[in-house]
């Protein structure tokens, strides 16, 4: 007990469960707050939005030149996101990546990886700037949008969130885990959002499935077609949960004389095509499809994978359903509307419901914009006065 006396006064007892307990807590709720989970507002996480934040200090917008790619990352890294380059820089690969994002937000010049499932190039070989896309995600930070908050070391500034006027949660997607829960957001057409959120605006207390005129389903940046029913996706949006059955895209080309290929032009979301390629391969090799003869890639900016059947008395439609249920030629894509809201609370909603939450956003900052023009009026009214 004399020992425990003596202790310097800055160190108490505490059982070891509860401590652990009390640390894993405050370990937990920064993964699902500050880097897993997207915020309803602007559709980012916040290594995202700091990567945008510092191209845009760089002052690498769609009509000026390119800066290494490198120069980025260690501007993220140095004063707003103190963690692993190469974490920072593979988030900025993937925010250029035309067959990751349906509206790429970083403009990438070098190799950025391809639909095959290759890695980018080194930082140092690959350069960036910003996309229009991500000019109207950032519009109005100028002009008293949105609140700022001090960097991790308190030297600068960064902003909360982005005003947001492009709808970039649904028109991208997210996808990621936190500590007890995950987020899986599929891309959408942003043309379909707007007329949605434009009803919306007209009809405030409309029907949920009443957006399903707009919002037909997810809409790729492979392509693919959506094979559920409109009543099953309707109801994964009304919930903000559920899964969608997606598959490859295909067509039947005659070579003559009776004989004929199968065509495979758009394949499923994040399913690398040379996977794709190895699995129809390995059907052959280990004659587990007796029916199918051969698989070609012949691809080139467009994506051409040619299906070879044994004999020309093979039913197209038997050999492809055969291959959608053995290879990843058809993959289901969860739905989990799992986002940040306004006050920072991680819940699932409902397609109307993050809509809603977005254009509530765009009210906010549309006001705040506007006071801050008329303040500047007002400045400049006053100084025209004492002139």
């Amino acid at each position: 007990m004399s020992e425990l006396a003596d202790l310097p006064p800055s160190i108490t007892e505490s059982p070891f469960d509860d401590a652990l307990s009390q640390r894993y807590l405050v370990y937990a709720l920064s993964t699902i707050t500050a880097r897993s989970l997207p915020d309803v507002r602007d559709g980012l996480k916040p290594v995202h939005r700091r990567l945008l934040w510092a191209m845009r200090l760089l002052r690498l917008d769609p009509a000026s030149g390119y800066k290494k790619c490198a120069r980025v990352v260690g501007d993220v890294i140095g004063k707003y996101h103190p963690h692993g380059d190469q974490s920072v820089y593979d988030a900025m690969v993937r925010l250029a990546q035309t067959f990751s994002l349906r509206y790429p937000l970083v403009d990438g010049q070098g190799n950025f990886g391809n639909v095959d499932g290759d890695n980018a190039a080194a930082m140092r070989y690959t350069e960036a700037r910003l996309t229009a896309a991500a000019g109207e995600l950032m519009a109005g930070l100028d002009e008293g949008a949105v609140d700022y908050r001090p960097t991790y070391n308190g030297e600068e500034e960064e902003p909360e969130v982005f005003p947001g006027l492009f709808p970039n949660l649904l028109a991208n997607g997210a996808s990621g885990i936190a500590v007890g829960m995950a987020t899986s957001i599929p891309p959408h057409n942003a043309a379909e959002l707007i007329d949605a959120a434009i009803f919306l605006i007209d009809q405030p207390h409309c029907e949920p499935a009443e957006l399903m005129q707009f919002v037909k389903g997810p809409d790729f940046p492979t392509g693919g077609i959506v094979g559920d029913s409109p009543a099953a996706i309707a109801e994964a949006y009304a919930t903000g949960r559920g899964a969608f059955r997606v598959r490859a895209r295909w067509a039947i080309e005659d070579q003559g004389r009776g004989t004929w290929v199968a065509v495979i032009s758009e394949i499923p979301y994040q399913v690398p095509k040379s996977k794709l390629i190895e699995q129809i391969a390995a059907l052959i090799s280990e004659k587990k499809l007796p029916i199918l003869a051969d698989v070609r890639d012949e691809s080139d900016e467009e994506i051409r994978i040619v299906i070879e059947p044994r004999s020309r008395s093979v039913e197209p439609q038997v050999l492809m359903d055969s291959l959608f249920r053995l290879t990843e030629l058809e993959v289901r894509i969860s739905l989990n509307l799992n986002v940040l809201d306004a006050n920072r609370t991680p819940r699932v909603m409902s397609l109307k419901e993050v809509l809603v939450a977005w254009l509530e956003h765009q009210f906010i900052v549309l006001v705040r914009r506007s006071q801050h023009r008329l303040a500047k009026i007002d400045d400049r009214i006053e100084l025209l006065d004492g002139y």
